[in-house]
């Protein structure tokens, strides 16, 4: 569906500042919503919030469901009397600007064991019945979940097609004594998960109560080794014999790569889905319609078709295209849940055909600028050639920050830059390309964070391709000041996305 003429900002929660490593859902989350409102924003996105594994990426998590128990706040847990303020005094010295994942898990990760325990022990009986609540009305997802990473843990961290075949089959008689031998640790996933979503919301709700949307994220495919795949391995493509990817999910050649990106996901059994009523889809974007206003869908030419590659390549050089029932599952979807906000990532190979099915249904496609200069007058990235709906970005968290694209870029692109804005102004280059976002005809604009901050290629989130050593930039709390928050805002307003009369603060006023 179309949205009014708005603006926001693309930030990860993990990119908080905070003493304990990584951001969390307290204090810091609630200044950033400040923050926006006062600079007059209306959107907040954020990548997704699914606990990660191996390198990190919030786009490869154990659930397409449950919440990363690190973005919990322990100073909240403490106010809620289940963390001691000496838990708090011997906190590592944890770097500023990034977050060390690895030492975030071996700090954080026992104290919410210990918060859990005295949960456990001390919860008030109405304490008690919220979690209980909670557990019910998650069930669908939490049960398995919350005994999958259990058995994670118990087999030492191995993905779940290695495990003994009567658990990775989930023959019931195995599950069941599993259940019972790991109730404790069953027990801890679902307290945490409960703290994550009690936290969230109250994080939901000031955002709200300040005329925020959050976007959420749904990434279109799962990890293998994911809970999804294990409780529901009928809706993927599997090797039956060891539970492998039978074919892998991933792009061709693009942008970024010269021999594609090979994911490793599983591609889905759209069949067996289709003939499902796409239930488990639809569970999927009821559950995060719970937490989140508007859904931006990655890799949304996905459902038009999408590329499969077979198991045992290296690379994604030699897969296939493979048509999607794309028509038929969100006809299915606004059937059963209305029509949805949702906005497509419509980038990469996109032909006439993922074109028609995104117009199809009104869902705004992507600009993003970094790209508009490497071509002739025809590239859909120049801002002439946008239509209103669409969702303008100077980059994502796939593109290096637009300082350090600028430096990186070629003498013919930045040439093309100069003849298209005129200069580079005084403000730099990141000022230019948010002034063009938000000036031109999309409905919606939304800038990273570290482009508002003027950050270069170490500030960047993610390189794509690249398996370790992304998702870890964090901004430092005295960045969010008011000279930035009052030129945002300024325009912002000025290009009719936020009708407020614009004062500048005080200090700006003196100056």
């Amino acid at each position: 569906m179309p949205f009014p003429r708005s603006s926001g900002i693309l930030l990860h929660p993990t990119c908080f500042p905070g003493r304990f490593g990584i951001g969390e859902l307290g204090s810091e989350a609630q200044k950033f919503v400040d923050f926006m409102a006062d600079s007059g924003q209306q959107f907040w996105q954020v990548l997704p919030l699914g606990p990660t594994g191996y390198g990190n990426s919030p786009y490869s998590s154990y659930s397409a469901t449950a919440g990363n128990p690190f973005l919990i706040s322990l100073e909240v847990l403490q106010g809620q009397g289940w963390l001691e303020e000496s838990d708090l005094w011997n906190v590592p010295d944890f770097p500023i600007d990034w977050v060390d994942f690895d030492r975030v898990t071996a700090f954080k990760l026992p104290l919410l064991h210990k918060a859990c325990d005295r949960f456990k022990t001390q919860a008030t009986s109405e304490q008690q019945q919220k979690f209980a609540d909670f557990c019910h009305s998650r069930a669908y997802w939490l049960e398995d979940y919350a005994l999958f990473m259990a058995l994670k843990d118990d087999h030492g961290g191995a993905s779940w097609h290695t495990w003994q075949p009567e658990l990775a089959k989930r023959q019931p008689d195995a599950i069941a004594q599993a259940r019972q031998r790991l109730n404790a640790e069953v027990y801890f996933y679902k307290y945490v998960q409960f703290e994550f979503f009690q936290q969230w919301a109250e994080v939901k709700k000031c955002a709200n109560d300040r005329e925020i949307q959050i976007i959420g994220d749904i990434p279109i495919y799962v990890a293998h080794d994911s809970s999804d795949v294990w409780a529901n391995p009928e809706n993927f493509s599997l090797d039956e014999k060891t539970g492998e990817a039978a074919m892998m999910a991933g792009v061709p050649p693009d942008y970024f790569s010269e021999t594609g990106q090979l994911w490793g996901n599983p591609v889905y059994n759209w069949d067996h889905l289709q003939a499902t009523g796409f239930a488990w889809w639809i569970r999927r974007f009821e559950a995060m319609l719970d937490y989140v206003d508007l859904i931006r869908i990655d890799h949304f030419r996905g459902f038009e078709a999408y590329w499969a590659v077979p198991q045992g390549e290296e690379t994604a050089l030699n897969g296939e295209w493979v048509k999607a029932p794309g028509d038929h599952f969100f006809e299915t979807l606004n059937q059963r849940l209305g029509k949805l906000p949702i906005l497509a990532e419509d980038l990469g190979v996109i032909t006439p055909d993922v074109d028609a099915l995104r117009d199809r249904f009104n869902f705004p496609g992507m600009k993003i600028l970094q790209f508009a200069f490497g071509s002739e007058p025809g590239n859909p990235f120049l801002p002439f050639n946008f239509v209103r709906n669409c969702v303008v970005y100077t980059g994502t968290h796939d593109n290096d920050t637009t300082a350090g694209w600028y430096d990186s870029a070629s003498d013919w692109e930045k040439e093309q830059l100069y003849d298209y804005l005129g200069c580079i102004s005084p403000d730099g280059v990141h000022w230019d390309l948010i002034r063009l976002a938000l000036h031109s005809i999309a409905n919606q604009a939304l800038i990273p964070l570290q482009d508002l901050l003027g950050l270069g290629t170490n500030a960047r989130m993610n390189f794509p391709s690249t398996a370790t050593g992304n998702w870890g930039w964090r901004y430092r709390g005295e960045a969010l000041n008011s000279e930035v928050s009052y030129k945002l805002k300024r325009l912002t307003h000025l290009s009719g996305r936020d009708p407020i009369v614009v004062e500048p603060p005080s200090e700006l006023k003196e100056s």
